[in-house]
């Protein structure tokens, strides 16, 4: 078992595209539905695997362009301190000053620690200022446990950062 992480900040009206968050159903729509049903259909199905936005369901980050890992551990406290740092870069510009608690946050390090360290998947989110949105997540694999079924990326992120660059200025 490992872990990957994904990073992502953006407009908070982009983030709330959930079209564009969610897989598409796995069947088409049906012969004789309305031509504007099939071409959504076919836009989210194309996109869907290839958007930046995060993903609804955490599990989905391992389907998105290798690119976006923004790091991979066979630690689950690897992983951990991976958000905490992301957690700590970011707190100055979180929107809730309780957001920002140190407290707070030590405790989310070690739940995500646990929760990895079980399997599961973690997953973040937090209004930036300007209205922006943070959202991290750490993602098990080999196999993922609620989507054993997805494949894991292959091999380490690439050397090229993503369009959502960690620095949180």
């Amino acid at each position: 078992m490992h872990h990957h992480g994904y990073l992502w900040t953006g407009p908070k009206d982009r983030f709330d595209k959930e079209a564009l968050r969610r897989p598409p159903h796995p069947e088409p729509p049906p012969a004789g539905s309305k031509p504007e049903l099939i071409q959504r259909h076919r836009e989210v199905t194309a996109e869907f695997p290839t958007t930046d936005l995060p993903p609804l369901e955490t599990a989905y980050w391992l389907i998105k362009p290798r690119t976006l890992v923004r790091g991979s551990w066979d630690e689950a406290k690897e992983a951990a301190a991976w958000l905490g740092e992301r957690l700590a870069a970011y707190a100055p510009r979180f929107a809730s000053v309780r957001d920002r608690d140190i407290t707070r946050l030590a405790g989310l390090v070690d739940a995500a620690a646990g929760e990895l360290g079980s399997g599961a998947d973690v997953s973040y989110g937090f209004y930036l200022e300007r209205p922006s949105y943070l959202s991290l997540a750490a993602v098990t694999c080999s196999p993922n446990r609620s989507r054993p079924e997805l494949t894991c990326p292959a091999g380490q992120p690439s050397a090229t950062p993503p369009r959502n660059a960690e620095n949180p200025r």
